[in-house]
């Protein structure tokens, strides 16, 4: 997928449209040390379990989701984040539409 473009404002809940019935995902930026994804799930989708080797940080941007993070549920509302914990089990409901942003950053894990 390709990035954003640089050095150009954007108004982050535009770079990303729901498509109802649908989850789509946009890059914002992606290297090999980590990326930058914003993500819209339309009402009644869910991201399924699954873990990253990584902590992940998500920043609600639109709407409320419901996040499971080792089967426990917890509730984000617009502007509100959370860091996923690395090997942590987590899946996202979507009881209303909603947008996020992912962070994964893969360096610092050498330590």
């Amino acid at each position: 997928m390709q990035e954003l473009e640089k050095s150009k404002a954007h108004i982050i809940i535009e770079i990303i449209e729901y498509v109802p019935n649908a989850i789509v995902s946009r890059t914002i930026i992606k290297k090999t040390t980590g990326n930058v994804t914003a993500t819209s799930i339309a009402i009644g989708e869910e991201l399924g379990e699954k873990t990253s080797p990584f902590d992940t940080y998500v920043q609600i941007i639109d709407g409320t989701a419901e996040v499971f993070i080792d089967d426990k549920s917890i509730l984000l509302k617009l502007g509100e984040g959370i860091i996923i914990p690395a090997h942590a089990k987590h899946s996202f409901n979507a009881n209303e539409q909603f947008k996020m942003i992912t962070t994964v950053i893969k360096s610092g894990y050498e330590e």
